[in-house]
């Protein structure tokens, strides 16, 4: 028996970015030893970098002592890769600003 999100046509799943048109994005959270600091400013300013040079865009906030993030593709239908996940979770765990750092599973990033 076919799902909801299967009963409906093509146009309206790919309007609605169900089944085949679902963008995947990834959460990320790490413990950072200050967020009012020129280094951290610093550390946002290469995240963003290493995040635009693989074509994915972010969302994030810190507080003093946390920093998350939600990264998905930059293209309208494109979603974010395992490769993508793996990528971004080497480079803050390369990042002295960075402890314990936590990377989720690509999840919908509309509806999850």
């Amino acid at each position: 028996m076919k799902n909801n999100q299967e009963k409906r046509n093509r146009r309206l799943r790919k309007k609605l970015f169900l089944a085949e048109f679902a963008v995947l994005g990834f959460e990320i959270n790490c413990k950072i030893d200050n967020a009012f600091s020129e280094d951290f400013d610093l550390f946002l300013d290469n995240f963003v970098e290493f995040i635009e040079l693989r074509n994915l865009v972010t969302g994030a906030g810190a507080s003093e002592t946390t920093f998350s993030a939600f990264v998905c593709a930059d293209g309208r239908y494109d979603s974010a890769t395992a490769e993508d996940v793996k990528a971004v979770e080497q480079w803050l765990t390369a990042q002295d600003f960075c402890k314990e750092v936590s990377v989720g599973e690509l999840v919908d990033a509309n509806y999850s």
